[in-house]
């Protein structure tokens, strides 16, 4: 208790600034939020009723006709039937990704349910599909070895609209802080949510306004002290990357396309490519990635989606020991190479970015930050640099000498991925036996 409240005085404290902006409380357990960060990469699934017309998620609620919203409340449930669900597919895809927790929408702004409720009628049990895939995926994950996450916002348009308020992000009236019922409604939620499907890992509380997110977190850390809260308790920055490392455990969360839920037209998904360098850059600045995937009505990954994430398995099958025990160094990147290092201080691992390195070719690197010794090893993810395919004549073995100018390495391209030898993402090689200079020197 004595620690609880040592924290919770030193978060009010850091909570008085200027900025006017609600001071974020965060009780979480800071050997949660270790472990927390050691994770490092989960799956985000936003997922709800209106994804039967590839409509944003939620919002359209907003400022629409008495017509439309009767629609939308009263129809549009009535045809959703994602046969095709299957937690299990969806687990075991995150976790060959590398992703080591999973986060679901268990309920958006809208206000429909993803879960069996007792607190309203809009939800997935009273649509054709008739069962629980909260549970199912809570289930799976465990199964499967994933930290088990839910998204909740205590925001709910569809309360708003059975009191006859209109549907706003704005007023007061729509907010918790200025409405007792709702604030209620929200926590008798949350309790099912936290109560119902065992001990739940991480929580990740979305909605406009401070007040909201902050109640329920101290609901979810009365239940469990061990849940991590992330959004509503740290920081989650979306859709960017901060510039330099933040002093606390963050995470950052981004869509694959540009829209939370599946659109089927007029998408643009990121490349394997740019998600693997953002998850580079997040973390080697200390961050974890949320990636968020978006299936389709029947409940299915539709395939660009699922190309993507086949290309990122690959890639962290081959580079998973870049993530398993690290951390970053004080030493962020030297141009294009990045760095994490083996929490035991046995290794760095370096993260070759440079695009177009072709089969066969050879590049040189000189790291001013990093001194070598005669001790010196150096290694390529994936391969024993002994061979490359078809050139007996060729010696594709790494190398790593101290130099008077920084240690200088030396790596050949050398492992066919892909039949046609192109392979746009980065090469990743571990040193032993290494030194971090301090800066300057």
């Amino acid at each position: 208790m004595f620690f609880r409240f040592i924290l919770l005085l030193s978060v009010i404290l850091s909570g008085l600034n200027t900025s006017g902006q609600e001071p974020i409380l965060n009780l979480n357990n800071p050997d949660r939020e270790a472990w927390f960060t050691s994770l490092g990469f989960g799956m985000f699934i936003h997922w709800s009723f209106d994804v039967q017309l590839g409509m944003v998620i939620s919002h359209s609620m907003v400022g629409a006709s008495d017509e439309y919203l009767d629609r939308y409340v009263h129809q549009l449930p009535q045809t959703f039937d994602p046969v095709n669900f299957n937690a299990h597919e969806w687990a075991k895809a995150a976790k060959l990704a590398g992703m080591k927790y999973l986060v679901f929408t268990t309920k958006h702004h809208n206000g429909f349910c993803m879960y069996d409720t007792k607190t309203t009628d809009f939800s997935i049990m009273h649509t054709p599909y008739g069962r629980d895939p909260t549970a199912q995926l809570i289930e799976a994950c465990r199964r499967h070895g994933l930290a088990v996450g839910i998204y909740y916002s205590p925001d709910d348009f569809y309360y708003l609209y059975q009191h006859k308020i209109p549907i706003s992000r704005a007023r007061p009236e729509a907010m918790a802080s200025h409405n007792a019922g709702l604030n209620e409604y929200a926590k008798s939620q949350m309790r099912e949510l936290m109560t119902r499907y065992g001990p739940i890992d991480i929580v990740f509380l979305d909605g406009l306004e401070q007040f909201g997110k902050t109640e329920l977190a101290k609901l979810c850390w009365e239940i469990n002290p061990d849940v991590v809260v992330t959004r509503g308790a740290m920081e989650t920055p979306e859709q960017n990357t901060p510039d330099a490392p933040l002093p606390a455990p963050w995470e950052a969360c981004y869509t694959l396309g540009e829209q939370w839920q599946f659109r089927p037209t007029n998408e643009s998904y990121k490349s394997a490519r740019e998600v693997i360098l953002k998850l580079i850059e997040i973390r080697c600045k200390g961050g974890n990635f949320l990636l968020n995937f978006g299936p389709d009505a029947l409940g299915q990954f539709p395939p660009e989606q699922k190309a993507i994430l086949n290309e990122i398995s690959l890639w962290m099958f081959i580079n998973q020991d870049a993530f398993t025990d690290t951390e970053p160094l004080d030493l962020i990147h030297e141009g294009s190479s990045w760095f994490l290092k083996a929490k035991d201080g046995s290794a760095v691992y370096v993260f070759l970015t440079d695009p177009d390195w072709q089969l066969g070719e050879r590049r040189e690197f000189n790291l001013t930050r990093l001194t070598g010794t005669t001790q010196s090893k150096i290694s390529v993810l994936g391969h024993a640099g002994q061979v490359l395919e078809y050139h007996p004549e060729v010696d594709p073995a790494p190398s790593v000498i101290q130099t008077s100018t920084g240690l200088h390495i030396s790596v050949m391209r050398a492992q066919r991925i892909y039949n046609d030898r192109t392979w746009p993402n980065p090469i990743v090689v571990k040193l032993e036996n290494v030194h971090i200079n301090a800066p300057g020197k």
